[in-house]
Order: C-alpha cells, then sequence, then structure tokens
C-alpha cells in the first residue's frame, strides 16, 4: 500500500537519548518527503519544545503537540486546533494540586508557568518546552492552560490523582514515577477528548487522506490510541510489552538509540 503520512512520536522514537536526530533517521524521512509523503510529529511537548526535531527533519507542516491539544501549522506558526481546560477544570485541577502540596507546571500554547516552589524539578519539565517562566501562582493559569503537570511524593500524588480520576468525563489524567527525580511522581493532566488519535485523524484530514492511509511510530503508552487508528503502526524495540502489543509491528532498533525512523521507512515504503 502506498501510504501517505508518516506520524513520529518524539521523545523514545525520533529523539535518542541524548535528545539528538540519528542521521540515517533523517536521510530516509529526506527521502520520503521527496517522494511526496506528508512528515509529522504527534507528541506530548509543547510546539516550542518540538521544533528543534522538526527543523532537523525539514518538518514544516502542521504538527500535533500536548498529545493532541494543540495543532500547529509551523512554517506560519498558525494555530489550527487548540483544546485548552475549561475554567471550571482549571479550577478543579487548582484546588486539587494545591491541597496535596504539589509543585504545579502549566502548560499553555506559548510555554510553561510554574512559581518558586518548581524550582527543582524545572529541569525536568523542560523536556516538554525550553520555554520555562516563573510566575506567582495566580498568574500561571490564566492564559488558557491545555495541560499541567503536578510533581510530588508518591502518597500525595496517588492521592491527588486519586480525586483527578473523579472528573475523567472532563479530564484525561496520567501519573508516572520522575526518572530524574528519584522518590518523586508526577500526575499529567489535560483536557478530555484529544489524544494522539484524534491528532493522527485531524492530521490526515487536512492533506486529504485516512488513518488507513497512514504510518505510526511511538514508543510509549500515550502512542497506543495512535496505533490504534493507522493502517500501520511500528513500536520501537524495547517499548513496554502493552503498547507493543498494539502496533502492528515492532522494531529492532531499540527506543533512544535512533534508526528506528529508517528501520520504519524501509519496511512500510520498501
Amino acid at each position: 500500500m502506498a501510504y501517505r503520512l508518516l506520524a513520529l512520536d518524539l521523545d523514545g522514537t525520533l529523539l535518542r537519548s541524548d535528545h539528538s536526530v540519528d542521521e540515517r533517521d533523517i536521510a530516509a524521512i529526506s527521502e520520503l518527503q521527496r517522494a511526496g509523503v506528508t512528515v509529522t510529529i504527534v507528541t506530548g511537548r509543547l510546539q516550542s519544545g518540538a521544533v528543534e526535531a522538526a527543523r532537523a527533519c525539514a518538518i514544516e507542516g502542521a504538527i500535533a503537540c500536548v498529545e493532541g491539544s494543540h495543532l500547529v501549522e509551523l512554517a506560519s506558526n498558525t494555530t489550527l486546533a487548540h483544546h485548552p481546560m475549561d475554567l471550571e477544570i482549571r479550577r478543579v485541577l487548582r484546588d486539587t494540586v494545591g491541597a496535596h502540596g504539589l509543585s504545579t507546571f502549566v502548560f499553555d500554547s506559548g510555554g510553561i508557568h510554574h512559581d518558586h516552589g518548581g524550582a527543582p524539578y524545572a529541569g525536568y519539565v523542560k523536556t516538554w518546552s525550553p520555554n520555562l517562566m516563573v510566575v506567582e501562582e495566580e498568574l500561571a493559569w490564566q492564559n488558557e492552560p491545555i495541560a499541567a503537570v503536578a510533581i510530588g511524593d508518591a502518597d500525595q500524588v496517588s492521592a491527588a490523582h486519586e480525586v483527578l480520576r473523579g472528573h475523567s468525563e472532563r479530564l484525561f489524567s496520567v501519573s508516572f514515577a520522575v526518572s530524574q527525580c528519584p522518590g518523586k511522581f508526577a500526575v499529567l493532566v489535560r483536557a478530555a477528548g484529544p489524544s494522539k488519535g484524534t491528532a493522527l485523524k485531524e492530521l490526515c484530514a487536512m492533506i486529504g487522506c485516512t488513518t488507513a492511509d497512514a504510518v505510526a511510530i511511538g514508543d510509549w503508552v500515550n502512542d497506543v490510541p495512535m496505533f490504534e487508528v493507522a493502517g500501520r503502526s511500528f513500536a520501537m524495540g524495547g517499548a513496554p510489552e502493552h503498547v507493543s502489543a498494539k502496533a502492528t509491528d515492532r522494531l529492532e532498533a531499540i527506543a533512544g538509540t535512533g534508526g528506528g525512523i529508517a528501520e520504519a521507512i524501509r519496511r512500510a515504503w520498501g
């Protein structure tokens, strides 16, 4: 089948562990672009955290950020879709993380806002965007946030997450260990509805194809919605088993080491 679109996750997939892009992958993407295939990015990062990788691969069209919460055309810096958290959900989130003493980072389309209490975790959160701004807590919530990450001890995060799960019809949340901060955990929250799967559908519609015409590559649980709708999907080597099981194919290249994109392109397009 002549697939028309390639959707790439960033961390662990296009990006190596040192956040660089493998020359083999850049060359394979360039060849695919010359053949008329649209190559795009579907990431959990903000736009500002994705542009460097996009430039490395000459990707200038529409990409999806924050797991489908923000779609933007890079060449013109034009927002194509924006799914912020509404006022009521913001209130619930703010009250919950505050009551449990969590350090909170608030994401909007321009960057990440946090108060002075977030300083110990700023280096970790910069993965999502280099644009971190220290502000008064009140100001952090004023610019139509599209997501937030709250960090603290395991019991604090677990208790807060339990409260947030009670609002799952309007709010998506997931908790995980903070690899760079031993003993610390985080909960990521965004509006319910958007996902990497909905983003892939929107990106395909923009170029006049369906998700059956798309190939997706990823390595983590947030890539599963994309795998479930793509015509063909590749899980990076070393991805969790429950993630790999959702993809149509598994790659030999290990997540974070480079070369996986070139391998997938060779297998999907020949």
